[in-house]
């Protein structure tokens, strides 16, 4: 069983893979948007190659935490997907996760062309990472206790 993560933008979708232990993420590629049916037809086609059980898709929210357009359009593909994939999709707060990842690549004195290639795959394995070490934590259980309390 694998974790995908996604780093959905306007142009292009990142693309991470969990190892099968689920501790590390691995960037793996980068999307070309061509609309969201074939975007869709082609992340499911892509996850049942690579065995995906679960997919994680960064949520671009604002900086206050509010859903702004960029959020809105993500979830829009978020839900497509949902329809589609055999298992569960979630959303994952993503908030500065690009500009972390580019801030890593200048630092390391990465060319502005070789950021550019490298950097929504790099962004979907930040998010990946974010959410695999958010599950070793225990994040899963208290968010399905939280589940079970509110019911």
């Amino acid at each position: 069983m694998r974790i995908a993560g996604l780093d959905v933008g306007s142009k292009t979708i990142g693309l991470a893979l969990s190892d099968e232990l689920l501790l590390t993420a691995q960037p793996v590629g980068v999307l070309r948007r061509r609309g969201t049916r074939a975007d869709v037809a082609e992340l499911v086609a892509w996850s049942r190659e690579h065995q995906v059980a679960e997919v994680v898709v960064g949520l671009p929210l604002e900086l206050s935490g509010r859903e702004g357009h960029r959020a809105r359009r993500v979830r829009v593909l978020a839900s497509a997907l949902e329809e589609a994939f055999c298992g569960p999709v979630r959303m994952w707060d993503e908030r500065l996760s690009t500009r972390a990842v580019e801030q890593v690549l200048i630092e390391a004195d990465v060319s502005r062309a070789k950021r550019r290639l490298h950097l929504d795959k790099l962004a979907a394995s930040f998010i990946l990472q974010g959410y695999l070490d958010w599950l070793r934590a225990g994040g899963a259980a208290s968010a399905q206790a939280d589940e079970e309390g509110k019911q």
